[in-house]
């Protein structure tokens, strides 16, 4: 069964810490995927994703430019982020471990989500659909993502740590 990604249902968001003291969020506005499931052997199954990078916001539009350029994101050269499972597994009644491939800025490194299934359901059009949670967390060096600032009383002005928050909905294709 092939699953697509309702962009209007769904959303991709992050936290990460600013000054040691504060966190600060955001999302991306533009992004789309399938999850294909196979009923018969879940090891056969597989989620894909890509992520429009330019589409970040933090709802500070200075520090979203800074986000899109070279110190960060360089969406001029790595206009996408992609993420390819690898490896489903179940874990409770309604939970899942998806591990895959997470591309930021050309550098793949391996990431697990831990995922909640949320159940399925027709809309009034006859669509069915199925809601998906999923977290995540990475270290934001890993992939390339190193611009910092030292502050003064110690510590940095950004966290390494970052959490990803994503809720899915699917409509079935």
């Amino acid at each position: 069964m092939s699953w697509k990604i309702d962009p209007a249902h769904s959303l991709i968001e992050f936290s990460v810490k600013h000054m040691m003291i504060a966190t600060v969020r955001g999302r991306f506005t533009q992004f789309d995927g399938t999850v294909n499931v196979d009923p018969d052997d879940l090891l056969r199954s597989g989620v894909e994703g890509y992520v429009d990078v330019a589409s970040i916001t933090t709802n500070e539009p200075n520090r979203d430019a800074h986000l899109r350029s070279a110190d960060f994101f360089d969406v001029e050269n790595h206009p996408r982020m992609a993420f390819r499972s690898t490896k489903i597994e179940r874990t409770g009644e309604d939970t899942y471990r998806v591990t895959g491939d997470l591309t930021i800025r050309g550098v793949t490194r391996p990431i697990t989500f831990e995922v909640t299934d949320s159940g399925r359901n027709k809309d009034p059009w006859g669509n069915l659909r199925w809601g998906l949670t999923a977290t995540a967390a990475l270290n934001r060096k890993d992939f390339g993502l190193t611009w910092n600032v030292a502050l003064e009383a110690g510590g940095w002005l950004v966290g390494e740590q970052v959490k990803i928050s994503v809720e899915l909905e699917l409509v079935h294709a």
